[in-house]
Parts: C-alpha cells; sequence; structure tokens
C-alpha cells in the first residue's frame, strides 16, 4: 500500500530559487511537448512517445539552441518526469478517461517538480528535515508528522502563495485489520448546512462564520485594490513601457519570492495569500467531517449524486455552492471508506430523496426549495427537509456501490 504525506517545507533563499526554476522548467517543457504532439501529429499522423522525445530535447534541440542552456540547469529527472506526465495525459485522453491536455499556465501555479530517488541516502528523512535530490537538506515546518522509518519512493515539491510544500509517497505494507461495524449512515449536503445525517446529527456551514466572513472581506478590499492597479488600456504605449520598467524592475528577484519596488505584484500575494487560507479553512472543515463519520464505523455510508455542473447555472447560488467544496468531500470520504472497508453507497441522481416521506413513502411533488419543514399530505409526519432526505437515502434499496 503506497500512502503520501504532505507538509510544508522552509527551504533556504537558494533552495527556493532552484525549486522556482525547476517548477518554471517543468510547465515549460510540459507545454513544449504538448505543442510538440500537435505538429507531429499533423506531419505523420502520429504521436511521439515521452522516451522519444526526451531523447530528441537531450539530443538535438538543447544542442541546436544555445540560449536554451537553462533547461540543463534544474534536475534532469524532474524534466523527464514532467514529460511522462504529458504522456500520461495524452493517454488517459486516448482511454476517454478525462480532457484533452492543457497547457499549464505561469500564474495557476498547478505544476509541481517530481524529484525521484536517484540513490540510498536520497529522500532520507529525520523528525526536523528531509534530504531532496540536487537541494540537499531541506528543514521541516511540522516536526514529527513525516515517518523517519519506511521505504520512500519519490517526492514532489510545489508552491502556493509564497509558501513551499513537499508530499513524500511511502510504500508501506498493509496490515489486515478487523472493524466491529454499527448500522449505516444516511447523508443529506446541503447549502444551508454542510451536512446532515439521519440520527440528526448537523454539520454547519462553515462559510458563515465570522472567520471565513471576515477573510471574504478582506479578500474583496484586496481585489478592488489590485482591479485599480492593473492597466487596462491595451495597446497603450504608455501601458506596455510601464509594464517593461516592472518587469526589468523585478527581474533578479522573479525567483525569490521576494517582489519588491511593484505595490501590484505584493497585492498579487496578498490575495494568493487569502484565497489560500480560505482554501485550507474550507478543506480541513471538510475533513473534520469525514473523521466523525467515519470514527463511529458504519457498516455502510449513503450520499446523493449531486449534480453540481448543473446547479453551478444558477447565478444566485453558484458561489455558495462553489465554497461547499462537494467534490472534496466525496473525494476524502470515499478514501477513508477504503481505509477503514465501509461500503460507499451513492443514490440515483434522479432519485426524489427531499420529496419522498420517509415514514409512508409519498411523494411530495409541490415541495420548493424555500420549504425547509417537509409535512407529508398523506400522514400529516413534520419533519425537517435535510433530516427526512438522510432518513431516505438510509433506508435506499437501489444504489450505485462507489468502494
Amino acid at each position: 500500500m503506497r500512502k503520501a504525506y504532505k507538509t510544508e517545507i522552509k527551504p533556504t533563499d537558494g533552495q527556493g530559487i532552484k525549486i522556482r526554476k525547476t517548477i518554471g522548467t517543468c510547465r515549460y517543457i510540459h507545454n513544449m511537448y504538448l505543442a510538440n504532439q500537435k505538429e507531429y501529429y499533423e506531419e505523420t499522423k502520429k504521436f511521439m512517445s515521452g522516451y522519444d522525445f526526451s531523447k530528441w530535447l537531450t539530443n538535438i534541440f538543447v544542442p541546436e539552441n544555445p540560449d536554451k542552456d537553462w533547461i540543463k540547469e534544474v534536475s534532469s529527472k524532474a524534466v523527464k518526469q514532467a514529460i511522462m506526465n504529458g504522456e500520461r495525459a495524452f493517454k488517459r485522453f486516448f482511454k476517454k478517461e478525462s480532457n484533452f491536455p492543457r497547457f499549464k499556465k505561469k500564474h495557476k501555479q498547478d505544476v509541481k517538480a517530481n524529484f525521484p530517488k536517484n540513490n540510498k541516502t536520497d529522500l532520507t528523512v529525520q523528525r526536523h528535515r528531509i534530504k531532496i535530490p540536487t537541494l540537499g537538506w531541506v528543514r521541516l515546518k511540522e516536526y514529527g508528522y513525516i515517518p523517519t522509518d519506511g521505504d520512500v519512493k519519490s517526492c514532489t515539491v510545489s508552491e502556493k502563495a509564497g509558501r513551499y510544500y513537499i508530499s513524500v509517497l511511502f510504500e508501506e505494507e498493509a496490515t489486515p485489520e478487523t472493524y466491529i461495524h454499527s448500522e449505516g449512515i444516511g447523508i443529506d449536503l446541503g447549502i444551508k448546512e454542510f451536512a446532515v445525517t439521519d440520527t440528526g446529527e448537523v454539520f454547519g456551514n462553515i462559510n458563515k462564520s465570522k472567520k471565513v466572513r471576515n477573510l471574504e472581506k478582506k479578500l474583496k478590499r484586496e481585489q478592488r485594490s489590485l482591479s485599480r492597479k492593473i492597466l487596462k488600456r491595451k495597446g497603450d504605449e504608455t501601458a506596455t513601457e510601464t509594464r517593461t520598467n516592472l518587469d526589468k524592475l523585478n527581474l533578479e528577484n522573479k525567483f525569490t519570492g521576494v517582489y519588491k519596488g511593484s505595490n501590484k505584484r505584493q497585492n498579487i500575494l496578498r490575495v494568493q495569500k487569502l484565497h489560500r487560507r480560505l482554501s485550507n479553512i474550507r478543506t480541513e472543515h471538510v475533513k473534520s467531517v469525514v473523521n466523525t463519520l467515519v470514527k463511529t464505523k458504519p457498516e455502510f455510508v449513503t450520499i446523493e449524486d449531486l449534480n453540481v455542473k448543473g446547479m453551478m447555472k444558477n447565478r444566485h447560488l453558484s458561489k455558495a455552492i462553489a465554497h461547499q467544496t462537494f467534490y472534496k468531500f466525496k473525494d476524502y470520504l470515499s478514501c477513508k471508506c477504503k481505509q477503514f472497508k465501509i461500503e460507499l453507497r451513492q443514490a440515483d441522481r434522479f432519485y426524489p430523496s427531499s420529496k419522498t416521506c420517509s415514514s409512508c413513502g409519498a411523494v411530495k411533488k409541490d415541495l420548493k426549495l424555500k420549504d425547509r419543514r417537509y409535512i407529508c399530505p398523506e400522514c400529516g409526519i413534520d419533519i425537517d427537509r435535510d433530516l427526512n432526505a438522510a432518513i431516505n437515502l438510509k433506508m435506499l434499496k437501489r444504489y450505485t456501490i462507489l468502494t
């Protein structure tokens, strides 16, 4: 069994420059591989493998283009891994498992640098530091989180909003464990409350807390300030000259994460940090809800198949739905159910869990979204709408097994 541990690291200024150079080079090579595949297919109606592209890059492209020697300044294995990731994306597309690969943008910060294990001394983990290939010893921010004993396979370094993170992949022996399961759980997800179980346990919406609202107000102010600094007049010579001067002024600091001489770049970093902080709060809330549910060790967990893409078309609720992070909840719940041998069930997308009476089974077709109480026209039961849906999900007979 393979398991990854992700935590924050504290590299030196020199190590930070190497990390940012490696990430930038991997992004460039990934985009170059995608562009080359398109041109190669138009000429030969075939696709070039990642291995052949790597040989062409090393033996032909770099020697014929001396201005591209900076590709050799970073880890060659990290560059090869970026090519293999692009090849894997194409294979997934041909198998209809994903969409066509996209070019990676610099400001999206979705590029990671993979450092495979070159020798036995690489990826040595101690309580307060880890030895990364081509970087050396790097200090960990959280001591003792990554196990010091284990078979380390590789590590991935990423950067978000001026902070650096490492994900270390371990290969561990799967120990069979026996769990005593209780009865199942039905979970109804929503916007007013994040989740409601069939037992009446309610998990609140973290986006309504005072802490998140204050951060969102601060983010709104920073975004307005940034918007005023952006030069909107396209094609203006003054705007072009100003952009050139800003780029020259910050050229020496583009890898260090220090943005001197530009209030706009400082503002961008502040906006990124606020986005990252809000994302961490919402993710932590999702994990706490899942851990609370899994600790009861139920026999099964039933959730509903939400049409989030269709719900996002409602311009009045799209922002609230996006902030609920339903996909993260489902993904994390699926991983925990696999770990604890719990059956994860999913109801049909068109199953009327909220409109069906949990007592007599009658369907109330005229139930509206503003109706927070379910009053059955047949048996007269008066129950909370979300609780009624959770009970129906628990008693569901037809479902799809996810884990």
